[in-house]
């Protein structure tokens, strides 16, 4: 691959260690020759490190040839959700739990070298693109895991209505149910009983959650599908829609929610040479789940 000049760095120093691993990462760029550039908000912190400042996320990682995050999961997916559009790969430095996405641990910082020589692959990701219909208009939205429609603590059982491809397909009495992308197969959706899927595949994975059937279990759709979900609750409490775990949006009944493939695809750096499976294992097995 080619060579990296310049970086993106996006820290998250509201995780514990994150500042000191990013004066390490920086440190170690900088020694091979390789540039960083932040965010200016952040330049008090790093004030006397040569670094190259802007104003807006946008424009950081539009002038960068990737983007490195410093945190977990939920701070890749946001630096992603900027850098997709851009076509801009990313590498995520993992200081949260278990950190599917995150390509390198916090000891294993030495092999940012290998992006300055184009020692990496790139694997690219399919992302969703999830529309929210209501009677004040639609709001669309880009999910690198999941879709989740969910019920509030203390509402009862959702009715939920899948439609696919504009036939009818099921009712689920259930507390939500998760669309994930096959990168989200091993976050919330692998939680509630959903298959593992290789995340360079493409595919759409539905899941509900704690359905009240003997018989509700994950279905797997083509990636060129489009599911229209339609969830209300009998006592007419909140439902809620959550993309990537970060931004929710309060459904009422009338609501559509239509999920299909995004045009836009995730790209992320592998600076290692082992296979997804394995990484899982290995993930598991360092956390004690």
């Amino acid at each position: 691959m080619k060579a990296v000049k310049n970086i993106a760095l996006i820290p998250n120093l509201t995780k514990k260690g994150s500042y000191g691993c990013s004066l390490e990462a920086m440190d170690i760029l900088r020694r091979n020759n390789m540039n960083v550039y932040m965010r200016s908000e952040l330049r008090d912190k790093y004030k006397d490190i040569n670094v190259v400042f802007f104003d807006s996320t946008d424009e950081l990682i539009r002038s960068a040839d990737m983007v490195l995050t410093i945190g977990g999961d939920g701070t890749i997916m946001h630096a992603a959700r900027h850098a997709s559009p851009l076509h801009k790969p990313l590498l995520g430095i993992n200081m949260g739990r278990l950190g599917f996405v995150a390509g390198l641990e916090p000891d294993e910082l030495d092999m940012l070298i290998k992006l300055g020589t184009g020692d990496y692959t790139i694997e690219k990701r399919m992302m969703l693109t999830v529309i929210h219909e209501s009677k004040n208009g639609t709001r669309d939205f880009f999910s690198i895991n999941d879709a989740v429609i969910s019920r509030g603590s203390l509402s009862r059982l959702i009715d939920i209505d899948v439609t696919l491809d504009k036939d009818y397909m099921c009712h689920y009495r259930s507390d939500g149910l998760i669309v994930s992308t096959p990168t989200g197969s091993s976050a919330y959706s692998l939680a509630a009983g959903g298959p593992v899927v290789e995340p360079t595949m493409k595919c759409i994975v539905m899941t509900p959650i704690c359905p009240h059937s003997l018989f509700a279990r994950s279905v797997i759709f083509s990636h060129h599908s489009e599911l229209v979900i339609n969830a209300s609750c009998d006592d007419n409490t909140e439902v809620f829609l959550t993309i990537d775990g970060a931004r929710t949006v309060i459904l009422k009944k009338s609501d559509r929610v239509i999920v299909t493939s995004s045009e836009l695809e995730a790209e992320f750096i592998n600076l290692k040479d082992r296979s997804f499976y394995r990484v899982l294992n290995d993930k598991f097995a360092e956390k004690g789940e």
